[in-house]
């Protein structure tokens, strides 16, 4: 079982830069897909960066060129770096499993102000 916790959000304004965390407890995930996910108040949860066991990443068309994520196995994190960052990545951000979902973790508020 892996459990995770989010941090790093906050309110930021438009164009400025946030680095988000997931720290995982449990069982390694080395062998894993890890990404980080979305929700915006109204909206579903959407998958907005991705990185497999092996290291290649994937982006939604919305964060291409502006987000950046990592990870690092050996303390079992996962990082989202966020540059360029627009109001409507306002949301609350989370990370888990790609492409099934475990359970959620409490995730972490991103709010950028125009």
């Amino acid at each position: 079982q892996v459990q995770l916790v989010e941090s790093g959000g906050g309110l930021v304004q438009a164009g400025g830069s946030l680095r988000l965390s997931c720290s995982a407890s449990g069982r390694s995930f080395s062998f894993d897909d890890m990404g980080w996910y979305r929700q915006a108040p109204g909206k579903q949860r959407e998958l907005v960066a991705s990185i497999t066991s092996r290291y290649s990443t994937n982006y939604a068309d919305s964060v291409k060129g502006r987000f950046t994520i990592s990870r690092n196995n050996g303390n079992k994190t996962i990082y989202l770096g966020m540059n360029s960052l627009k109001p409507e990545d306002t949301a609350v951000y989370y990370c888990n499993f790609v492409p099934r979902p475990r359970s959620w973790g409490q995730g972490t508020q991103v709010t950028v102000s125009s």
